[in-house]
């Protein structure tokens, strides 16, 4: 019988920054030389909506693994799904076993990972409690409400050069602004965001 994702109840510790969400996936074993979703999803922390969106944005702005046809796509489908529960007040996020089994070559990952170490370094340094307001629960279905717009424009940026990327980074940002509780970097995703936005309407039109 497949196991419900929502009811695991194992506790995993969840990542308080960037570079500790790296090191957690890259310490994920793969014999077989390919990693599962469910597998990061484990490491990284299945319950909470910040470290999930940081995956989320961590996996879009590698361009080792972005660049792997459909994966932005699912990233979007991951993050419209996180979000949409979230929205409608679902306290555990339910995935589809088709999406968590999905499979990542090992190496492909630990190389985009190592890519990120030292970016990862220089954000963390960055992180502060600071315009609390800014994460706070009303803020935080805004925030979900712009990610979901990111998550929809997804499968449309693989064919825009670089714009998937910079989504990864504001659903990165989004992620540690959750985590640390800094609103400056949730101010700064949502500028983010809308100038993405901004940019695939014109791009299409």
């Amino acid at each position: 019988m497949e196991r419900d994702w929502e009811d695991n109840e194992e506790v995993t510790r969840e990542p308080r920054n960037l570079a500790e969400l790296i090191a957690v996936i890259e310490a994920i074993e793969s014999p077989s030389g390919q990693i599962s979703f469910d597998e990061v999803l484990e490491a990284a922390g299945r319950r909470s909506f910040g470290p999930l969106l940081l995956l989320a944005g961590v996996v879009t702005l590698m361009p080792i693994i972005s660049g792997i046809p459909g994966v932005p796509s699912l990233m979007g489908l991951f993050t419209l799904l996180v979000c949409v529960q979230l929205l409608i007040g679902r306290r555990t996020f339910w995935l589809p076993g088709w999406l968590r089994n999905r499979k990542l070559s090992s190496d492909k990952l630990r190389k985009g990972l190592k890519w990120m170490r030292k970016p990862a370094r220089l954000v963390d340094r960055m992180l502060y409690r600071r315009l609390s307001f800014m994460v706070g629960k009303s803020s935080m279905q805004l925030i979900a409400v712009v990610c979901v717009l990111l998550a929809l424009a997804m499968p449309p940026m693989e064919f825009v050069p670089f714009t998937v990327n910079i989504a990864g980074v504001a659903l990165t940002l989004f992620g540690l602004a959750l985590i640390a509780r800094d609103g400056l970097l949730a101010l700064i995703a949502f500028a983010i965001s809308g100038t993405t936005m901004a940019g695939i309407i014109y791009y299409l039109i």
